[in-house]
């Protein structure tokens, strides 16, 4: 990485910091992060996907699928904290 790449991502980095806007990026990235790692199946039958707090929000349309993930639910929180490159998420309801 140049130098001058690095400083625009220093300044980015503050100015993310400075007017809380990480909370949102998550957020958005969480949404992504979840349909490309759950594939299109689970994604078919996602209505929304919600962080609050530390709490991943995951609103199905199927109850056999809301189960089904309700007994893996460390491993997503494993694979969507190591997606996003920081332990954000400490468990997941769904809903």
């Amino acid at each position: 990485m140049s130098d001058d790449a690095k400083k625009v991502k220093s300044i980015l980095g503050d100015f993310i910091s400075k007017n809380a806007l990480s909370s949102g990026l998550d957020s958005a990235r969480i949404q992504e992060i979840w349909d490309e790692s759950m594939g299109e199946n689970i994604k078919a039958y996602t209505k929304s996907v919600a962080l609050k707090q530390d709490t991943l929000i995951v609103k199905l349309n199927s109850s056999v699928l809301r189960e089904e993930l309700s007994y893996g639910k460390d491993k997503i929180i494993e694979m969507i904290n190591k997606a996003l490159g920081k332990d954000l998420i400490h468990d997941i309801r769904f809903v």
